[in-house]
């Protein structure tokens, strides 16, 4: 099982982001996938959830409205789209596959002037 995200990078307060997760080793149409972030000194928090045909997502109340989980089988792909970006949402962000317990490496998301 391998979980490689990408997409993370330094951006001003009110820009976008989109991160990436390709996921392998597994039959990626049939799960659950979470985007989960940490921030330093905080604890691991989830993101957003979106179901295993992309219909039901759920999402943080502090990200909700901003961000967007979306997934693409045919590229057993995850994606977070990021906009309005707010300083607080400064983080590492994880790829996690809930029913596998596995988790990417994580990709730095920072938002700063």
């Amino acid at each position: 099982v391998q979980l490689v995200e990408s997409g993370g990078g330094l951006v001003q307060p009110g820009g976008s982001l989109r991160l990436s997760c390709v996921a392998s080793g597994f039959t990626f149409s049939g799960y659950v996938m979470s985007w989960y972030r940490q921030a330093p000194g905080k604890e691991r928090e989830l993101v957003a959830e979106i179901g295993a045909v992309g219909v039901m997502k759920t999402y943080a109340d502090s990200v909700k409205g901003r961000f967007t989980i979306s997934r693409d089988n045919a590229k057993n792909t995850v994606y977070l789209q990021m906009n309005s970006l707010k300083p607080e949402d400064t983080a590492v962000y994880y790829c996690y596959a809930p029913r596998l317990n596995f988790w990417g490496q994580g990709t730095q998301v920072t938002v700063s002037s």
